[in-house]
């Protein structure tokens, strides 16, 4: 049954999902999960006892149960360990599933000697960089995915050892907190915190079948239902004594162990097949797009279009690869090569004379703060070149206004549960202002803080930290708002340009010069001096809309593909999930 399973292999290795949702779907945020899922369905097999062929002629797991009964109780009389508390026997609601002949129930506790970790405290006052300390064995010492501990990064005192636990070379450690459940076999001595269990199993077991029962989702599952409750998942050593394991007879569980690595061999296959062939797709698509933007014939771009959307469905087939093909449009969009010029628009000199001549009206009205005049953008500032009727620009020469928000005096104590949204960074998405998190303040407080209320086509942008760059447009939809410190308003000069700023702000080209311009010696934020500096490429007013329209009109496609996509996604997972469900029945 697996290798059939295994055989269909594009259901397992197409089944894609992130690692991570907070980031860009990118080739290293992508989860094969189709494979994950395999490698647990062969675990799962294996401790059913439906990996490979039962013996009859060979020694029953009840005669290896005997041995193992014989050689712990052999440890007792020697003094190396204390005898444990009975348990009780195995129900028949305990065995959750049929065993071939030949195999057995036991409990965990009947086998292994099963002891929780200690630390002595304070740790700091024993940690030590004596070479003769005791190894002091972490979480941060195991490797994600690894089977072994090999090292540790600290060391304790000898003295600490009343108060902590020992484990040698052959033992089993098991997270009981953090990464919950995993299993890792020691190589090296040393003592462990409460976070871990301590596993020693005996002579007799096989340990790679052991490590693999494990880590099946049989035990996994287990252990979360014992843990049931807690606020934290925390595994109890007794817990753990009382559950009920499979047990294969000793030359089976060889032969398990055996086909285990074969099978997991060709999950690595796979997967680095996958991975390969999704890197390859990635470049493939970017250095295709890579030759629209970095076309010098204004009339390359236009072509390639063509014979790219004739393509569209086998291209970009992947989350990133549409990802890249909405970045390339923003900036296609940005360079003028996205749509036609037409040279009876009136020009972008035109436009901002009269953005000029209008803020000069305004300031002698009162109603605008002279600024400091910029300074004119030299050729070298110029990245690329734009069309005739362009006209590279100083943010700060198109907007009326770049200044980020304020903080309540009182700081958090000024929050009121309904009132005036206060924004914050983590309001601010591309997509739009995310409310699920929002806070407010009173009319009073907002009124003091005038200088930081938001206006309907106020473009927000994000100035520090980890969302740096997110900027969305606040919509008369939104209606009133003030802004934290971390968001700065963008307000344009003439309302007609909000949008085309705004997907100039999303395009690489700005997003670079966000993330390269930061200020401070920590590379904290943007200040106003550096964002009114930014060199815009500023188009006609009318060609402005055409390109916004344009945007809108491929970004819709972009979302069809995107759709197409997820929708492919699920059903691959979703197929996955019946093949493992059917494997059981």
């Amino acid at each position: 049954m697996i290798e059939s399973i295994i055989k269909s292999f594009d259901i397992w290795t197409d089944a894609q999902g992130v690692k991570s949702r907070a980031r860009v779907k990118s080739i290293n945020n992508i989860s094969l999960e189709g494979i994950a899922k395999l490698r647990a369905l062969i675990l799962d097999f294996a401790i059913r006892g439906k990996l490979v062929p039962q013996d009859l002629n060979e020694e029953s797991a009840n005669v290896l149960l005997k041995k193992i009964e014989i050689e712990n109780k052999q440890l007792i009389k020697e003094g190396k360990i204390k005898e444990p508390n009975k348990l009780p026997v195995i129900t028949e609601k305990e065995k959750t599933f049929e065993l071939p002949n030949g195999w057995a129930w036991e409990r965990f506790g009947n086998i292994s000697i099963i002891e929780r970790g200690g630390s002595p405290r304070p740790i700091d006052s024993y940690l030590t960089n004596d070479p003769n300390g005791l190894n002091w064995i972490k979480i941060g010492d195991t490797d994600i995915g690894g089977k072994y501990i090999t090292s540790t990064r600290e060391k304790i005192r000898r003295d600490g050892l009343i108060k902590t636990r020992m484990v040698y070379p052959g033992d089993f450690l098991l997270t009981n907190s953090m990464s919950f459940g995993r299993p890792y076999i020691t190589k090296i001595e040393g003592c462990i915190h409460d976070g871990w269990l301590r596993i020693q199993p005996p002579r007799s077991l096989d340990k790679d079948y052991l490590y693999n029962l494990l880590s099946s989702s049989f035990v996994f599952q287990s252990f979360k239902t014992a843990a049931a409750g807690a606020v934290v998942l925390n595994l109890n050593a007794e817990k753990v004594r009382e559950l009920p394991i499979p047990v294969p007879p000793i030359a089976e569980q060889i032969r398990i162990v055996a086909k285990i690595d074969e099978l997991m061999s060709l999950c690595d296959e796979l997967e680095n097949q996958q991975t390969s062939n999704l890197s390859t797709h990635q470049t493939l698509v970017k250095t295709l797009l890579e030759t629209l933007t970095n076309a010098s014939d204004a009339d390359v771009p236009q072509t390639s279009w063509e014979r790219l959307s004739l393509h569209f469905d086998t291209l970009f087939c992947t989350e990133d690869s549409v990802e890249q093909l909405k970045q390339t449009i923003l900036q296609l969009g940005i360079m003028g090569k996205l749509v036609k010029q037409n040279p009876s628009d009136e020009s972008a000199i035109e436009l901002t004379k009269k953005i000029n001549t209008e803020k000069i009206k305004l300031i002698k009205a009162g109603k605008l703060k002279a600024e400091k005049e910029l300074p004119t953008i030299s050729e070298e500032e110029k990245p690329f070149q734009i069309p005739n009727t362009w006209q590279w620009v100083r943010l700060g020469n198109i907007t009326n206004k770049i200044g980020s928000g304020s903080t309540p005096r009182g700081g958090k104590e000024a929050y009121v549960n309904s009132g005036i949204p206060f924004l914050r960074s983590q309001n601010i998405r591309n997509e739009g202002l995310y409310l699920d998190d929002i806070v407010y303040i009173d009319e009073k407080t907002n009124n003091k803080m005038s200088n930081s209320i938001v206006k309907p086509n106020d473009i927000l942008l994000n100035i520090t930290g980890g969302s740096l760059g997110r900027t969305t447009i606040f919509t008369e939809n939104d209606g009133i708002a003030n802004v934290s410190q971390h968001v700065t308003i963008i307000r344009p000069s003439i309302i007609e340009s909000c949008i085309y700023l705004h997907l100039c702000i999303l395009s690489p080209y700005i997003q670079n010069l966000i993330w390269g311009r930061q200020v401070g010696a920590n590379r904290e934020g943007l200040s106003k001096k550096v964002l009114e500096q930014f060199e815009i490429p500023y188009p006609p007013l009318l060609e402005q809309k055409r390109i916004i329209s344009k945007i809108n009109e491929l970004f819709i496609i972009c979302d069809l593909l995107k759709e197409k996509i997820n929708k492919t996604q699920d059903l691959k997972t979703s197929l996955s999930k019946t093949v493992i469900q059917n494997a059981f029945v």
